[in-house]
């Protein structure tokens, strides 16, 4: 007589993966401002790109929509928090809510009636929204200063002081990082998240349990687009400097290979894609004229070996050292079994 099955608890290496990676990521950081110097500049451009595919990932990986439009959002967190701090005088902490309310006001706007198209359709809608919105800070040039963008936009900072170097900006990018991750991980594993799941996986079959198809992935556009907004808003903080380019078409596949490249759908792939798209230029910067020939053959190496993305070596580690941990499990309880019925 065997004893009943019973869930087994999270195995050795699904324990050791997440704080190997956390410890990684913190002797980076550490590293970063004990040698500052590029490095930071490296990281902090990381970290903002790791919370505008955070976003992105929320509209793809978590409800399996595909969005070309996310710059937009973008630029227009990152062109508010210019224009109001640099024409108007105000302080950044007052700047950055209002750039992220009028994408997130936008998102509305544009995402009710755009959500309704689906596969290519919708692609196409979202790319358009993009280039929209760049053309418009072309030829506003009264307030966006056309091609020749905004420059001296004011630091990071809170209550009339600002933050005195990169280091301290590099520490706030990182704090609005954990948090984002943070909101993120919460929102996938609450009821939101589990109705986006359920659309991702059919939209016919959620409705049929009763899922607000629509109201649901127009939250999840809204959602994304408050975390582009407020990627661009402290871009542009960070960098000093906003212009069209910056926001242009490039942002978007720039964000889709690092959502690729970290793994797609999981709470932890948009920084590990983040990080590595960020640093691999850096690696290869000195095979000069081979640079980009080296940098696109890793990322076909990365996309080859792992089409899940880095994130699912992770997982695929981690099932392999559960399964002997199950396997001693099983012979334990077959044992007591085999006891019990001898006696």
């Amino acid at each position: 007589m065997t004893s009943p099955a019973t869930t087994s608890p999270p195995s050795g290496r699904a324990r050791l993966a997440p704080a190997l990676l956390w410890a990684a990521g913190a002797a980076l950081v550490a590293y970063a401002f004990v040698a500052g110097g590029y490095l930071v500049t490296v990281l902090g451009f990381a970290a903002l790109y790791a919370i505008f595919v955070t976003g992105l990932n929320f509209f793809m990986g978590y409800t399996g929509q595909v969005s070309f439009g996310q710059n937009a959002f973008a630029a227009i967190g990152g062109y508010t928090s210019a224009v109001l701090t640099t024409a108007y005088n105000w302080p950044v902490f007052a700047a950055m809510p209002l750039g992220i309310g009028a994408a997130a006001l936008l998102a509305l706007a544009i995402g009710y009636p755009t959500l309704r198209l689906r596969g290519h359709y919708l692609a196409m809608a979202t790319l358009a929204l993009g280039m929209i919105v760049q053309e418009i800070a072309v030829q506003w040039d009264r307030v966006t200063m056309g091609y020749t963008g905004i420059a001296a936009i004011p630091p990071l900072g809170a209550f009339g002081r600002e933050l005195p170097n990169e280091r301290a900006q590099l520490a706030a990018l990182l704090a609005a990082l954990a948090l984002a991750v943070w909101v993120a991980s919460r929102l996938k594993h609450s009821r939101l998240g589990h109705a986006l799941a359920a659309i991702a996986g059919s939209e016919d079959a959620a409705r049929a349990l009763g899922i607000d198809v629509a109201r649901y992935k127009l939250i999840a556009f809204v959602v994304a687009a408050v975390y582009a907004a407020f990627a661009g808003s402290m871009f542009a903080h960070f960098v000093g400097f906003v212009s069209p380019e910056v926001f242009g078409l490039h942002m978007v596949v720039l964000g889709f290979t690092m959502l690729y490249v970290g793994g797609i759908g999981t709470v932890y792939g948009p920084l590990v894609g983040a990080l590595i798209i960020s640093l691999l230029p850096e690696t290869f910067r000195g095979f000069k004229e081979f640079q980009d020939l080296a940098y696109g053959a890793a990322l076909i190496v990365i996309l080859i070996y792992a089409p899940k993305g880095l994130a699912s070596l992770a997982r695929l580690w981690t099932r392999r050292g559960a399964a002997p941990d199950a396997a001693a499990a099983a012979t334990a309880g077959t044992s007591r079994g085999d006891a019990g019925a001898a006696r």
